[in-house]
């Protein structure tokens, strides 16, 4: 059970993310770097008790339109190793020292049990609350699965993130949230699976939408 610490963070998430950001082909705002709040999110326990997950929605009002964007992070008190270039940048945590922040997507602990929440074998836990299940978050599996464990090859687009799996199952993390349109998100047709979310508007609106898709590839002929 992770546990939510009152402290301090130097540099901040956002601070984090402001630099990091422009360097992401989904990012649309303004070319000088972003104007971020937290929106939202939700965080998941690794099992072992050692890396932070957290799903974070920022909103940025820099560009044309507001844009809401889901960042998945890992929080880790080493270095992962072989994935420098999923590092988002370090921080001084005020408890438990110095942690290095990466792109959630590349870490294999974090999409491990981002597998296991589509799948219905871990909880959504409150961002800011410990050991509090996040009751706005759903999932959805088509079937019994089982869902992968393993998604090694990484693949960034204009709007989302594709975690592939040896058999060719893919988690798509969609990047550019959108509110669904009546309040009660669905999945994709052909989606075998779904999780969903809730974040604050521009308007301060509480909305909820899609933020993961499972897709399984077809049956051989």
């Amino acid at each position: 059970m992770a546990v939510i610490h009152r402290t301090t963070l130097e540099p901040t998430k956002l601070e984090l993310l402001t630099a990091w950001l422009p360097s992401r082909p989904w990012y649309h705002g303004a070319p000088e770097g972003p104007r971020l709040t937290r929106a939202g999110g939700f965080r998941l326990d690794d099992p072992e008790g050692e890396v932070g997950i957290e799903f974070l929605v920022a909103r940025d009002a820099s560009g044309d339109a507001p844009a809401a964007y889901l960042v998945p992070l890992t929080y880790r008190g080493a270095p992962l190793d072989g994935a420098d270039a999923a590092l988002v940048g370090t921080t001084e945590h005020g408890v438990l020292g110095r942690r290095w922040v990466y792109d959630a997507c590349h870490d294999p602990v974090a999409v491990a049990e981002l597998a296991a929440l589509v799948e219905g074998r871990a909880e959504p836990q409150a961002q800011r609350a410990s050991d509090t299940r996040d009751r706005e978050v759903t999932r959805a599996l088509a079937g019994e699965g089982p869902v992968p464990a393993e998604f090694p090859a990484v693949t960034d687009s204009g709007e989302h993130t594709e975690l592939t799996a040896p058999d060719g199952t893919v988690l798509r993390v969609l990047r550019t949230l959108r509110p669904a349109p009546d309040g009660a998100p669905q999945a994709d047709p052909g989606a075998a699976g779904h999780v969903a979310g809730a974040w604050d508007a521009e308007d301060g609106a509480r909305v909820q939408g899609l933020m993961v898709l499972l897709l399984t590839p077809p049956p051989a002929p």
